[in-house]
């Protein structure tokens, strides 16, 4: 039996019908087409699903679509402005921050989420912050490097 939610997703609004046990991430990319939240693992290990809800980091496939009703999500679709991409955006891509890209939308939420709360943080605290987002590519050298650039733009 299917509920209606009303979802406010990137500043739009959206009424959405959903099966109660329907995870977020599902909503996010089945219903409202916005495929940048990637479904890793389905288990809250990976971090690909990470988006913002109320503007917290949070990994999207811990939570029904249900629980997320009024909130204020920000997904990565969400984080360019105006045509322009958000520093963090524009600094993976100078900084060689991504090879296949599976991971880069969540480290970049979660990396968003970090610089809200610190602009100046320090290797230490940039690992801290993305350590439950997994990247099987890249070593993750690059990524510390994007986001400490995004940091100083």
């Amino acid at each position: 039996m299917k509920r209606s939610i009303a979802l406010s997703v990137n500043g739009v609004s959206h009424s959405v019908e959903v099966e109660p046990r329907a995870l977020l991430a599902q909503v996010l990319r089945d219903d409202l087409n916005l495929t940048g939240t990637h479904i890793g693992c389905d288990t809250s290990q990976c971090g690909a699903c990470t988006i913002h809800l109320n503007g917290r980091a949070t990994k999207s496939c811990t939570v029904l679509a249900v629980q997320a009703e009024g909130a204020e999500i920000t997904t990565i679709e969400g984080l360019a402005k105006n045509g322009a991409l958000h520093p963090l955006q524009n600094a993976f891509w100078e900084k060689h921050g991504l090879q296949c890209g599976f991971c880069t939308p969540g480290m970049i939420m979660s990396a968003a989420d970090l610089l809200a709360s610190n602009g100046s943080p320090s290797d230490e605290q940039i690992r801290h912050a993305i350590e439950g987002n997994l990247c099987r590519c890249t070593g993750y050298q690059n990524i510390v490097a994007a986001i400490k650039s995004a940091a100083s733009a």
